[in-house]
């Protein structure tokens, strides 16, 4: 069965809400430690669209770049681009 989410988009339009699991997936980690990253500010809170919990893939990207290099000592979480 083909997984209708999503299918209404072009898939050179990927959603820009992610669910939970998305934004896991979408960053290469799991949920729990998504979890962690949300919880510790490493990567954004939540928006609420009804009683839907919606990850702004923009806001990942962003707190994506921020978290540093493997050996590097860089941990600038500052808004700044």
């Amino acid at each position: 069965m083909k997984d209708t989410k999503f299918s209404v988009l072009p898939s050179s339009l990927p959603p820009r809400g992610l669910s939970r699991l998305e934004a896991a997936a979408y960053i290469g980690v799991s949920a729990s430690l998504f979890d962690q990253l949300v919880k510790d500010g490493r990567m954004p809170k939540p928006k609420r669209i009804n009683s839907r919990t919606v990850w702004d893939r923009y806001k990942v990207d962003h707190s994506f770049d921020a978290l540093p290099d493997e050996n590097s000592d860089d941990t600038d979480w500052s808004v700044e681009t």
